[in-house]
């Protein structure tokens, strides 16, 4: 297993594709723009349904992070 995941940590999808193009003889320069051309259909169909329903598509997530702190003045 990917010592990233066992972390806790779950990267990106470029984190498995940008091997997978490397071994296709991918250039790295070329790398971000391989990954931004495979989103557009992605971001196509966000837009799409966005314009379908007349509402933004908000992902589902709980906070799990520290509660509401108290400010202090640092001056």
């Amino acid at each position: 297993m990917c010592s990233a995941l066992e972390s806790g940590l779950y990267p990106n999808v470029e984190f498995f594709s940008a091997p997978v193009l490397h071994g296709l003889g991918i250039r790295s320069a070329a790398m971000p723009a391989v990954f931004a051309l495979s989103r557009i259909a992605g971001w196509t169909g966000h837009i799409l349904e966005q314009l379908a329903d007349n509402r933004l598509i908000r992902p589902s997530a709980r906070y799990v992070g520290p509660g509401a702190r108290s400010m202090v003045d640092s001056r």
